[in-house]
């Protein structure tokens, strides 16, 4: 025992045991002493005078941790705080008073403790609980996947749901906005807190979402970029050489039928009506089904697909019973070929609408074919499809204009 520590022995009324009483300071902590060498206990336990948190010392004094004795409903228990020099006599101590304040709420602290413990990751939560549940009950659960292995996982993962901050959302939807659309970034929050309200409400221990209160960016009205008539050209070049030849055939269908990327990739045979030249969407964006007409082009592309046997997918994924969900890939490699700079899977839409447009079809029309839900979704495209009737205008106001300065 160091010399100069002021030790006085007691009755611990807990363990029925004397109880070494010190009061506490980093520098007597790193001299108290543990057990002798041929003594037959493996520790020795000490008691802070001015909290009464423990404080044991194990033989040969190696390990020195804390901890704290206490009565829950008539039944003795103990609580680890944590180890000295890594936890402090302070800390200790303040983490003892929260454990006090806790058993006054009648709340058992290691009750607390165990669930804290047990609070799964992000990664967790998503693969095993949010994922499959999201696959029961959302129809673009696929996209949350891809969200979560390609995005939200490789930085929040390895964090337990209560470690998660509002900063590290703020940190983490910035970096997502810098390399996205306000749009894109909208969508990840939307996911991270679901995700979140979900922990809460089936008790993981999350208390609060840190998403409350993060509020959404303003998205641009532009509906996208309309590839031009030369790109699509060359896209359609690339396509060709695509390895990947159920992938080439989904863009394809995607660039001539106008439909979204997962009313494509989730299409069934049974909803294919290639004599009527037309197929099935059960389930839309818009919440509504609906019957898609197809062009000869979109009918050929479908004509190529060698079905796979007992397999209700127009484009199976590796597994026959599930369909794709990527095919990002392919169209990387196809922008790359065809030398098209920057554009998105979802630009097909746009450029199929665009095209609509340009050939003269009303908005009513357009809206039909794409299946919007809105007639004020489809006035993005109201510049184009008024084009041609605008400048036949400006002409018939300048001949007019012209007219009358010849006859002045």
């Amino acid at each position: 025992m160091a010399k100069n520590i002021s030790i006085t022995t007691n009755s611990d009324t807990n363990t029925g045991k004397s109880s070494k009483k010190v009061k506490f300071t980093n520098a007597i902590c790193k001299q108290l002493a543990g057990p002798s060498i041929d003594s037959a206990s493996k520790q020795t336990e000490y008691t802070d005078t001015v909290t009464s948190v423990k404080f044991m010392v194990s033989k040969g004094g190696r390990l020195r941790t804390w901890f704290m004795r206490y009565t829950y409903n008539g039944r003795k228990r103990a609580i680890r705080i944590g180890e000295f020099p890594f936890v402090t006599v302070e800390e200790a101590r303040n983490q003892y008073i929260e454990y006090r304040a806790m058993l006054e709420r009648n709340v058992d602290p290691q009750a607390a403790s165990d669930v804290l413990k047990a609070m799964p990751t992000l990664r967790e939560f998503a693969g095993g609980e949010y994922l499959p549940f999201a696959k029961e009950n959302k129809r673009s659960a696929n996209m949350d996947e891809s969200k979560l292995r390609l995005h939200i996982l490789p930085v929040l993962g390895d964090k337990r749901l209560c470690d998660i901050t509002r900063y590290d959302l703020e940190m983490y939807l910035t970096k997502i906005a810098k390399s996205h659309s306000p749009a894109t970034r909208n969508r990840h929050l939307s996911l991270l807190s679901r995700m979140l309200n979900l922990a809460v409400d089936w008790d993981r221990g999350l208390e609060k979402n840190p998403c409350n209160g993060l509020k959404k960016l303003r998205e641009s009205s532009n509906v996208g970029r309309a590839l031009k008539p030369e790109e699509i050209i060359r896209l359609q070049m690339a396509l060709k050489d695509e390895p990947n030849r159920l992938a080439a055939a989904a863009l394809t269908l995607l660039m001539y039928s106008g439909l979204r990327h997962m009313e494509v990739l989730t299409l069934r045979w049974e909803h294919v009506d290639l004599v009527e030249k037309q197929l099935f969407l059960p389930h839309t964006k818009a919440g509504k089904s609906r019957y898609v007409s197809l062009n000869e082009i979109a009918i050929d592309t479908l004509k190529a697909i060698k079905r796979v046997k007992d397999c209700p997918w127009v484009f199976p994924g590796k597994d026959p019973k599930k369909p794709m969900n990527n095919i990002r890939k392919a169209w990387v490699r196809a922008l790359a070929g065809a030398k098209v700079k920057h554009a998105r899977i979802h630009d097909l839409r746009h450029s199929f609408a665009s095209a609509a447009a340009r050939a003269g079809l009303s908005l009513y029309t357009i809206a039909s074919m794409l299946g919007h839900h809105s007639q004020t979704t489809t006035q993005a495209y109201a510049h184009i499809a008024n084009g041609p009737a605008m400048r036949k205008a400006s002409m018939d106001a300048a001949t007019m204009l012209s007219d009358n300065r010849s006859g002045s």
